[in-house]
């Protein structure tokens, strides 16, 4: 960046006094909360992580310096929760991706499995072949998914992205009432806490999993 560029060191100081600002509308939002979703505790957060993330940009610019401290911005953090006080229903929305690494394994653990149902006599047993689909099919036929995520290297996969959400609701839906598009109805202001887990976050948080506070908080 050149130095016509640069912000002043006026505006540097501008942004440090707006942080400062910030940190005391955030505490009094909080010593004021009504509760767990409070909206003005949820706003004043929001603008204390700007507030934050402004200062930090023009201290580089200006200085070549970073702050001791981060601030997540608000897309990374839940709405504020309006659902039911106490739940007397939940639903867990999972998401796991997986990437194909070794297709020989994948299709030799699925042709094992067939060949056991063929032992057992089951006359529609798949015969796998060359087939990675037939083999996902096999495979996931016969485990659950959670214990696919504790074997996928036996399998021949490898972990991309997950995600899990817990969301809160009054009572169960009709059966069969979602299955079409199971994703769809998913509100975050229903969720009660999140759990996301990628390799995008820093190495040093544990497991690259970062867990979003509980209701919004």
């Amino acid at each position: 960046m050149s130095d016509a560029a640069q912000p002043t060191a006026a505006e540097v100081r501008a942004a440090a006094e707006a942080i400062k600002a910030a940190l005391d509308h955030h505490l009094a939002a909080v010593e004021r909360r009504t509760g767990d979703d409070d909206t003005a505790v949820y706003d004043a957060f929001n603008a204390l992580a700007a507030a934050a993330e402004s200062y930090d940009e023009l201290l580089y610019d200006r200085y070549d310096e970073v702050t001791p401290f981060e601030i997540p911005g608000a897309q990374d953090a839940l709405p504020p929760y309006t659902g039911p006080e106490e739940p007397n229903a939940l639903s867990v929305l999972i998401r796991r991706d997986y990437a194909v690494v070794e297709p020989p394994r994948l299709l030799a653990q699925a042709q094992r499995i067939a060949d056991l149902d063929r032992d057992d006599r089951d006359e529609h047993a798949a015969v796998v072949g060359s087939s990675v689909h037939a083999a996902l099919g096999v495979l996931f036929g016969e485990y659950e998914p959670d214990e696919i995520a504790s074997r996928h290297t036996e399998f021949g996969l490898e972990e991309g992205d997950s995600t899990l959400w817990v969301t809160a609701a009054e009572e169960l839906p009709e059966a069969g009432e979602w299955l079409g598009a199971p994703f769809d109805e998913a509100d975050p202001q229903l969720v009660v806490c999140r759990f996301d887990v990628s390799a995008v976050f820093d190495e040093d948080e544990p497991e690259e999993e970062r867990r979003m506070a509980a209701e919004g908080s």
